[in-house]
This record gives structure tokens, sequence and C-alpha cells, in this order.
């Protein structure tokens, strides 16, 4: 990962998908403070919103990133109807074009967005850290906690994914 260029991928960090998650708060500081750090540092940072035509169709308010998030001219924004950020979007085309050799990446539905994003990610050639406490979800037959626990494992044992607390983050090597 020698001179790797990195984004953040922020995941799905919006009005609903954020609804009942656990450790809500406590992850959106954490996500808050990696997306000021890339700022500071001047790091791309990539904004991917889930839409749908129901709960989550473009404009509603459950669509509509978190509040604390303010956008600046460089950030960019891609919709997605997937859980894979990279189907049917120009994700894949916008890293590449800028250089982007490795992904940080937070978020939200861990077992979902995060875990398919992230596999993805390495199967196209991307060096991925998955921001440990930077991403949640919610309970359900398995507890949130547990989800977040096996999934960050499962990522770094069989997708060799770097899975690191927030304050161990390097986005220049």
């Amino acid at each position: 990962m020698d001179k790797a260029k990195t984004a953040l991928l922020v995941i799905d960090v919006q009005v609903g998908p954020l609804w009942g998650t656990y450790k809500k708060e406590e992850t959106q500081e954490v996500i808050y403070r990696m997306i000021e750090r890339a700022k500071e540092e001047v790091v791309p940072i990539c904004y991917i919103q889930f839409e749908d035509e129901e709960l989550l169709a473009r404009g509603s308010q459950f669509w509509q990133l978190d509040p604390m998030i303010t956008l600046n001219e460089r950030d960019q924004v891609i919709y997605k109807r997937s859980a894979d950020s990279f189907d049917q979007t120009l994700l894949k085309e916008q890293l590449e074009n800028k250089g982007i050799t490795h992904l940080v990446v937070v978020g939200v539905r861990t077992e979902f967005c995060i875990a398919a994003t992230c596999r993805r990610a390495t199967s196209l050639g991307f060096h991925v850290t998955l921001v440990e406490n930077g991403h949640t979800t919610v309970d359900g037959k398995v507890p949130a906690e547990k989800v977040i626990s096996q999934y960050n494992d499962i990522l770094m044992k069989e997708q060799m994914i770097r899975v690191v607390p927030d304050h161990e983050v390097v986005f220049h090597k």
C-alpha cells in the first residue's frame, strides 16, 4: 500500500438508515471525526446515498444525509439502489479517475451495505480499511453488537481488509 492515494467512503449515513441503530450517537461521532480528519488532510470524501421508490425516495426526509454532515465542493455523492456501492454506479470510475487505491470505510448497515461494498472493493483491487467503531446496524435475530463484531472479524480474516479503530486510521502512507 506504499504511496496509496486514499478516499473516505461514507456509506448510507442518512436519516432513515440511521434510525434505531446500535450506538447511534457514538458511531455518528466517529464518522464526524473521520470526515473532519479527511477534510483537514485533503482526502477525497465520497458520500454514498441509498435510494428506492418508497421510504428512501430521493428528496424524502429519510433519504437526506445526516443533518450534521455538510458537503463541500470537493465531495462526491453517489446514489445507489443496492447494498453494493459499486453496483450500477460510477463509483469505481470516479475513484480510478482520481488515482484512488485505498478506501477508508464508515457507515450504516454493517451486514448489508458495509460488507457488500468492502468485499466488492477488494475484488476490484482496492485496499480497504474498515473503521472498526465507525459502522453500525440495527438489532435483528442477532443483536447488532454481535453482528458488528462478527463482520469486523469476517471481513478482516476472509477479505484481507484492515479493521482498525478510528484513532489508528492513516490516510496517507
